[in-house]
């Protein structure tokens, strides 16, 4: 039996559909990804914290989901929006449905409506809050709510995901799970030592971490330089995250703290940080770059490099200071995708070269990084 669920729209809009996943109602900024897989790594992601995802693609659910592509502890997202959810999925790797998922980790779901002019609106309009309903099926109600409901801009999400406590890292690209462990004494002991700072961050990056030869000890976001450099990190790793990154202003402290003292590299919201922390100033981009086929030109090598995005702020390319030179652009929009520090060991990037489900172009910068590492 079909149950019809609602999403309303800060600008008045509405939109019908079915629901799929668990009931409830829920808020949130709502944008789009253009991926074409990935779903069970978006849905995980802690950097859709906040957020009602939608899915351009057209087809969602039709390799089921498992228990290994997973990028955190469990659904971030606060809602998903599809065109034609897949009740039937048929893959080998999968061990349940995409409803069972959301069903499971009380998220909701809506399909059948027009995602087509919802991805239109939020282009012309730009992402805005909105509200996804199965309880409360009354226009007027559930607009006067999206309304009234908080945007993202401004608060701290960042709190919401990240550990309460630091952790050693031993799993790689080809072991399963998150890999939480304490390092035996003898080879790993002999590997370069990162620290991770962890904003939010994809379990997919340290296992990159670990993939190039690090040892990994993941800290939570909120840690200071102090207790950071007590570890003698050979270098550091700024995680991606949810959000502004305008309100962290203990992190930005953090890494102000850590420029000089060690190499330093950036991911996502973790490049916006470094950003910030170096001078420069942050803007909010209408609606966002989310979806793996984000072009990007490195400006060194002058090749273009396809990669994954997931972001909905931005570097001020104007507002650099002398000392940070802009070393990646996105190509579709001419936006700050890289950054170097021309004095101290420390650089960073807008996308994601750890990506799965993804394009693998931009995996030597986990290398160029272990490159730099103080061994």
């Amino acid at each position: 039996m079909s149950r019809i669920a609602k999403l309303a729209l800060a600008d008045g809009t509405v939109f019908e559909g079915e629901a799929f996943g668990a009931e409830g109602e829920v808020f949130g900024e709502v944008v789009f990804n253009t991926s074409m897989t990935g779903y069970q790594e978006i849905l995980t992601d802690p950097s859709y914290c906040g957020q009602i995802v939608t899915m351009t693609y057209p087809q969602i659910g039709n390799y089921g989901v498992n228990s290994e592509d997973v990028e955190s502890g469990g659904i971030k997202a606060r809602g998903f929006i599809v065109r034609e959810y897949c009740r039937r999925p048929s893959n080998y790797r999968s061990d349940r449905s995409l409803d069972e998922l959301l069903t499971e980790q009380g998220v909701i779901g809506i399909e059948g409506l027009d995602t087509r002019a919802l991805v239109r609106r939020l282009r012309v309009e730009g992402a805005m809050t909105g509200v996804l309903s199965t309880t409360d099926l009354d226009n007027a109600s559930l607009i006067e709510k999206a309304k009234s409901s908080p945007e993202l801009s401004g608060i701290d999400y960042v709190k919401e995901v990240m550990p309460s406590e630091s952790n050693d890292w031993a799993s790689g690209l080809d072991e399963l799970g998150r890999g939480l462990q304490e390092f035996p004494s003898d080879k790993s002991q002999a590997e370069p030592h990162v620290v991770a700072i962890d904003y939010g961050m994809k379990w997919n990056i340290p296992r990159h971490l670990r993939e190039s030869g690090c040892r990994v000890t993941v800290m939570p976001g909120n840690s200071s330089a102090e207790d950071i450099l007590k570890l003698n990190p050979d270098g550091v790793f700024l995680s991606n995250g949810p959000g502004d990154p305008r309100p962290l202003n203990y992190a930005v402290e953090t890494i102000r703290g850590l420029l000089g003292q060690t190499p330093v590299f950036g991911i996502c919201l973790g490049h916006q940080l470094l950003g910030l922390a170096c001078g420069a100033d942050i803007f909010k981009l209408k609606f966002g770059h989310r979806g793996a086929n984000q072009p990007v030109l490195n400006r060194e090598s002058g090749q273009v490099e396809i990669t994954s995005q997931n972001h909905g702020f931005a570097l001020v390319a104007d507002s650099m200071p002398e000392d940070v030179e802009v070393t990646h652009l996105n190509l579709n929009d001419d936006t700050v995708a890289g950054i170097r520090h021309r004095k101290h060991n420390a650089f960073s990037v807008q996308y994601h070269p750890e990506a799965s489900a993804g394009p693998h172009d931009s995996h030597y910068l986990f290398h160029q990084f272990k490159s730099m590492l103080n061994t």
